[in-house]
């Protein structure tokens, strides 16, 4: 097994950690301190799988399928936890949690007919700012910050949205062909 492979299943472990430390009080007033850490590894480690296997050409099958199901992983738990913290509204991520759900059939139809859907800009867009937002409401430090984590949600949801309609606009022969 490959290093970027190593790094996405890495990911995918931390998950129940950072949950752990985002909805119980095993560390105290640590807690969010430990959960940031952990959801700030793990998304730095997501950056670092995809340029690692491109730069050296390390691409596998099993990367191409696990590493976008541990990014949603990831971000969707931690947007569930702030959910339950009520750090962010439930239909928020009920929407990004929706956008996540389409691509994957998206993709899945598009597979099956041979065409493979790269990410798009907004996709990542739509990722570094959903991080950066989950980020900015996990240190819940008040004051200015809670005006960003606002802006945050407010683009993160902006760009779910646009890097939805992004994908169907540019693949949209993907549903014609696909025998829908």
């Amino acid at each position: 097994m490959n290093l970027p492979n190593k790094l996405t299943i890495l990911r995918v472990i931390m998950v129940p950690f950072f949950v752990l430390f985002m909805l119980t009080n095993i560390g105290g007033e640590a807690n969010k301190w430990i959960a940031l850490t952990l959801f700030v590894v793990a998304s730095f480690t997501d950056f670092l799988d995809g340029n690692i296997a491109r730069k050296y050409n390390l691409v596998t099958n099993f990367g191409k399928f696990m590493d976008p199901l541990a990014d949603k992983l990831l971000v969707c738990s931690a947007m569930i936890c702030l959910v339950e913290m009520e750090k962010l509204p439930a239909w928020i991520v009920i929407i990004i949690i929706a956008r996540e759900f389409i691509i994957s059939g998206f993709r899945l139809v598009a597979s099956d007919n041979g065409v493979v859907i790269a990410a798009s800009y907004w996709g990542k867009f739509k990722t570094v700012f959903q991080m950066a937002m989950i980020i900015v409401l996990i240190m819940d430090l008040g004051g200015v910050f809670d005006f960003i984590g606002k802006c945050l949600i407010v683009i993160a949801l902006a760009l779910t949205i646009i890097s939805l309609f992004d994908y169907i606009y540019k693949n949209k022969q993907v549903l014609t062909q696909g025998g829908m």
